[in-house]
């Protein structure tokens, strides 16, 4: 069933070619998650033999994630908020909790996503909490850029230089996953230790 569901992706982004990317990338980055994986990894293959653009595919894939995270963000700004002040305390959530939220995205929220955007199911989410906050737009809009990049760069190469081999993507996916995961960790402790040394 999945093989068939990823085959039929590689058909529809062969066939829609770069929109096919956009728009998919776009759905993946709202609130219809799935794994960019199944589109992204295709797409280098593709680019392996000749029949698309790595750049192109980056562009397209770059430019569909920062739709769907706007679509969060401007959701949550919006919508979510209002909601959220005037129906929070039915779920047990105070203003004093968003306004926590607010000060927390106002000095942490750069980090907080270009991380998100790297974590596998957190990804697609994390655009809410800083719409919620209002987070800077400038600052959200490029780290929200330079996350889904890298990702999305790590996925397409996946793709082009060992599109053929699935068993071997899977063992190459887990260990990026892993090392990504490793790497924040690293990164979330040495930011810990400069803004303490600061204050």
């Amino acid at each position: 069933m999945i093989h068939e569901y990823a085959q039929l992706l590689v058909d529809l982004i062969f066939d829609w070619g770069y929109l096919g990317i956009f728009i998919m990338m776009a759905i993946e980055s709202s609130f219809i998650p799935f794994p960019s994986e199944i589109v992204l990894i295709p797409a280098g293959y593709l680019a392996s033999q000749g029949e698309m653009n790595i750049l192109m595919i980056m562009i397209s894939a770059l430019g569909g994630s920062m739709v769907g995270a706007f679509i969060n963000y401007y959701l949550a700004l919006t919508l979510g908020r209002k909601l959220l002040l005037k129906y929070g305390k039915y779920f047990f959530i105070k203003e004093s909790a968003v306004l926590k939220m607010d000060a927390f995205f106002e000095k942490h929220g750069h980090i907080s996503t270009f991380t998100g955007r790297l974590i596998p199911g957190i990804r697609q989410l994390i655009s809410v909490p800083a719409g919620l906050a209002r987070m800077n737009i400038v600052q959200f809009s490029f780290f929200t850029a330079l996350g889904a990049g890298i990702w999305a760069l790590v996925l397409t190469l996946l793709g082009y230089f060992i599109g053929e081999n699935q068993e071997l993507i899977n063992s190459y996916l887990k260990q990026i996953t892993i090392a990504v995961l490793a790497l924040l960790v690293v990164l979330a402790f040495v930011y810990y230790q400069i803004k303490t040394k600061r204050s």
